[in-house]
């Protein structure tokens, strides 16, 4: 299974829900929620933060979860060296839209930030609880300007980078001013969701990164992804001044379509990874057996209804059969290389720094060791 951890691989699915290699004593993962400020734990010198922003107030979902396994799955990966070091890894989730905190800039202890996905409309204005598109969400909106000036925080600095999905997405083009979230009509089929096609922009093709995802595609531009989209984000004229295309949703004739899907708005010092980006889809969602398993243990814990629209919805996501074992494959590329790939980028990059800072460098460079999932070779590092 492409990034799922080598330990998982040999064991099953099961493997590490209640068994993982990396919280055993001593353990190199730890997960934290943040609610309230007090849950914040102390500063570590010791242990990588990530900030996980969680914006889904309060939903059940799948994307939350599989954010935290992929970078558990990384840390897992990465546990020799970190043993070697004493360092660790920890995810502190903290609940943006239905708490209202956030983490401290990147001055502080965080560098690496991911946001989620979540529902209702993407202006957090508009969501009353009754409007079209809010999805049942009554929220208050004063954690947005409060967000975006972390974004501001997050673009000066070139140490630090931030991944969006979904949600994310529609909250960083709003940050940008790039794009309208436009909620998705039925001339468009209403929402989209489950197994999707988009297009790599030209820009994309030309990138340092993408465009090796480019020479993996079967026409060099469509790429297969797993989607649950209610609003399309239409550009705004002179976007491209701001920030670079890298995927559209699929129009007529194979072509761009109208809808901005990936966006780049900064690249990380050596000119090869995108530094700020973020997707419309659901590259998390990539391990689909296990997060059916999650899945079903969520409703047989009872925390959702097996007749729960959700439910049935994101089942009929994780069950949905691909027409052959070359396009699951694709699934797992695109997701290597629009989150995956990224993630593990910089998660080694924090360890590889720290363990020096601390007198005890590994042999763990994000730039040599294999972050890419590929259809024609083993698993490619950065460095060619």
């Amino acid at each position: 299974m492409p990034f799922d951890c080598r330990y998982r691989q040999r064991l099953g699915q099961r493997a590490c829900l209640d068994d993982c290699l990396a919280t055993r004593e001593p353990a190199r993962f730890e997960f934290v929620r943040v609610e309230h400020p007090e849950d914040v734990p102390p500063p570590d010198p010791r242990a990588i933060d990530v900030a996980l922003l969680d914006m889904h107030h309060g939903w059940p979902n799948l994307g939350h979860p599989a954010i935290v396994h992929a970078v558990q799955n990384a840390a897992c990966d990465a546990r020799e060296e970190m043993d070697a070091a004493g360092i660790r890894v920890r995810v502190l989730s903290y609940d943006v839209r239905r708490s209202l905190v956030l983490p401290g800039g990147p001055a502080g202890r965080h560098t690496l930030y991911i946001g989620t996905g979540g529902p209702g409309h993407l202006d957090p204005r508009h969501n009353d609880g009754v409007s079209e598109g809010s999805q049942g969400i009554n929220e208050d909106p004063s954690w947005e300007p409060r967000l975006f000036a972390l974004f501001d925080e997050i673009r000066e600095d070139d140490r630090a980078a931030l991944l969006g999905v979904c949600h994310t997405f529609g909250v960083m083009c709003r940050w940008l001013g790039i794009a309208d979230a436009v909620l998705r009509g039925p001339e468009k089929g209403g929402k989209s969701a489950g197994l999707n096609q988009n297009v790599l922009s030209l820009e994309a093709r030309r990138h340092p990164w993408f465009s090796r995802f480019a020479e993996e595609l079967p026409d060099s531009c469509r790429y297969r992804l797993l989607d649950n989209r209610l609003y399309d984000l239409i550009p705004r004229p002179g976007f491209e001044h701001v920030a670079t295309p890298i995927g559209w949703e699929m129009g007529e004739d194979c072509g761009p379509g109208e809808a901005l899907t990936m966006v780049e708005a900064a690249r990380d010092h050596t000119g090869q990874m995108p530094r700020i980006f973020a997707v419309n889809h659901h590259p998390e969602v990539v391990n689909r057996p296990r997060l059916l398993t999650i899945l079903l243990q969520k409703r047989d814990r009872g925390e959702v209804s097996e007749d729960d629209p959700w439910f049935q919805e994101r089942l009929r996501g994780l069950t949905e059969p691909v027409a052959n074992d070359a396009e699951d494959r694709e699934l797992f590329l695109t997701s290597s290389y629009t989150f995956l790939g990224p993630l593990r980028f910089y998660l080694y990059r924090l360890l590889r720094e720290r363990a020096e800072a601390l007198g005890a460098p590994i042999p763990l460079h994000e730039e040599r060791t294999p972050i890419a999932y590929s259809l024609l070779h083993e698993s490619l590092p950065l460095a060619r």
